[in-house]
């Protein structure tokens, strides 16, 4: 699979890559760290950076702005959000949220989490958690359920004061999944995974100074499976070969000894 993102990254140099969308007049935040993950953040739906799960994403950024990723779940996963924001040495009291969203931009609840934190006056760092509902692999169109597809997620301070408008702040963002299994397997399947979503091409792969906006391009290291294969085939196997075997030893028990030696045929 890192061959495959390595010539992702390629064909997007080259512009084989989607066409690009229209990209948001509003700048980035600035990059910060030198790990593996991206070091910047969107500040819109349009313009959200890419994050693959188990990645750790940074961006230096001003309290105030509103932060954007986005991250690829399929079906079976439940994803949990975790995000990390180090505040100024001199602050008062800010409050800051993590929202999730899916393809659509319908808002994803989240089953449990610090979703919403206040950090007091003074403190060095508040911490965000959100952990969303498993991805199903079909749904009905009323319903709000996840789906397979491209989420975004919304890193933005709620409640501040006006000094503290405009301070700098690192952020850190971590996607990871744990994988549900059957338990979550449903009777149907997408054709295709829920929109793919526009992310934020890296501002050293973009024609000028400032980043753009294109389609996005990261999926689940093993593909999307659309919910085609879970551990229920296993237990459908095993339970099919348990009935087979009860009912040859249910035969064997019931038809009896059969006919006696001594009798002859058709006596």
């Amino acid at each position: 699979m890192r061959a495959v993102r390595v010539l992702s990254a390629a064909l997007l140099t080259l512009g084989l890559a989607a066409a690009p969308a229209a990209a948001d007049s509003s700048p980035s935040p600035e990059a910060s760290g030198d790990g593996g993950g991206p070091t910047r953040a969107g500040t819109s739906f349009r313009t959200a950076t890419e994050v693959e799960q188990g990645q750790t994403a940074t961006a230096r950024a001003s309290t105030g702005d509103y932060l954007y990723w986005s991250f690829p779940a399929d079906a079976g996963q439940r994803p949990t959000v975790r995000a990390t924001v180090k505040l100024p040495e001199s602050h008062a009291a800010e409050t800051w949220q993590i929202d999730v969203y899916d393809g659509l931009r319908r808002r994803q609840a989240c089953q449990y989490g610090a979703q919403t934190r206040t950090a007091g006056a003074g403190a060095a760092s508040v911490e965000l958690a959100c952990v969303l509902r498993t991805v199903r692999a079909w749904s009905e169109p009323w319903a709000n359920d996840p789906l397979p597809g491209t989420y975004y997620v919304r890193l933005t301070a709620l409640k501040l004061s006006a000094d503290d408008l405009g301070k700098p702040v690192d952020a850190e963002l971590r996607v990871e999944s744990k994988d549900m299994g059957g338990a979550a397997a449903v009777d149907g399947s997408l054709s295709e995974p829920l929109v793919p979503g526009v992310a934020s091409r890296p501002e050293a792969e973009a024609d000028d100074d400032s980043p753009s906006a294109v389609l996005a391009e990261l999926e689940p290291e093993d593909g999307w499976t659309s919910g085609w294969w879970s551990d229920r085939w296993i237990w459908t196997a095993v339970g099919g070969a348990l009935a087979a075997l009860a009912g040859v030893l249910g035969y064997r028990l019931t038809r009896g000894p059969g006919r006696p030696r001594h009798v002859p045929p058709g006596a």
